[in-house]
């Protein structure tokens, strides 16, 4: 695996393989990787010739400054996982060379009401961050085909959306969750948490599997509040737990019956001994 921490060397190592008609797959992350990550590097080893994975803690997306401070990086760690599942390429920069003008913004991007709802009320600012971002990877990455994780399914309809605003071909790649044998949903931000508060946490999917068996048969609102107090009774701040759908156009709905389809049920709740906000997602 090829290592790089610059973008000119990345683009150079690029380019000579794009000249070599190789199609690259593309698979941003910001480290602490798990299982999860690996599923979306085996995905694109499966559709791509060369394997591109990026490792790169992005401020501008942490709303919570605090966040950004106690976000994990296990980078030995990662290159190793990376270098066993045949990855082709890491790119590995630093904050100053990814924003050498400092972290203002330059653009803002137009994401409509998927900013304002769920995720985006939540964490003001976070998908300008996100866009900010994986608009530079693109650019330097170039990739044929990009692959992101469901469990962030707001943040793949705001990818979808960047990738229309910026005139994109890459075709984006959305891979199930990655569970954990008890269901809880991999990510790296388990790592912040203890036996206990891991064992706590399985409380997000337990709600969301309630209400997957039982929506054809009890009124969402009921679901909802059960499943609220629930993880408040649990230890948690619940920012929401709400029933969705997605249009063709890629924005999000709360619909009034199950029968739109298709149809999540999605949860976003801060654990409060250990200060970790996890999200979670299912399709019904």
């Amino acid at each position: 695996m090829y290592l790089f921490k610059r973008k000119d060397e990345l683009e150079r190592h690029l380019t000579t393989a794009r000249n070599e008609g190789k199609h690259i797959g593309f698979v941003p992350t910001m480290g602490a990787l798990h299982r999860g990550h690996i599923s979306l590097i085996n995905a694109a080893k499966e559709n791509s010739d060369l394997v591109v994975c990026s490792i790169f803690v992005n401020p501008t997306q942490f709303n919570d400054p605090k966040d950004f401070e106690k976000y994990p990086v296990t980078i030995d760690q990662d290159v190793l996982m990376l270098t066993e599942a045949g990855c082709d390429v890491l790119f590995l920069p630093s904050v100053q060379e990814m924003y050498p003008d400092g972290l203002t913004a330059k653009m803002h991007y137009d994401f409509g009401t998927l900013e304002t709802v769920l995720e985006g009320a939540a964490r003001p600012g976070h998908f300008q961050g996100v866009g900010q971002v994986v608009h530079q990877l693109l650019n330097l990455v170039l990739p044929d085909k990009l692959f992101m994780g469901q469990k962030d399914l707001q943040q793949c309809l705001i990818i979808n959306r960047l990738l229309k605003i910026i005139d994109s071909h890459v075709e984006l790649v959305i891979c199930p969750t990655q569970r954990e044998n008890d269901g809880l949903a991999m990510s790296s931000r388990n790592l912040r948490l203890n036996p206990a508060e891991r064992v706590n946490a399985l409380h997000l999917y337990q709600g969301l599997s309630y209400i997957k068996h039982h929506y054809r048969k009890e009124p969402f609102s009921e679901l909802k509040e059960k499943a609220v107090n629930d993880l408040k009774a649990s230890g948690f701040e619940v920012d929401y737990v709400e029933l969705i759908s997605i249009l063709e156009d890629g924005s999000v709905i709360f619909p009034e019956n199950a029968a739109t389809t298709p149809l999540y049920a999605v949860v976003a709740a801060k654990e409060v001994s250990s200060g970790v906000r996890l999200i979670d997602n299912i399709l019904l």
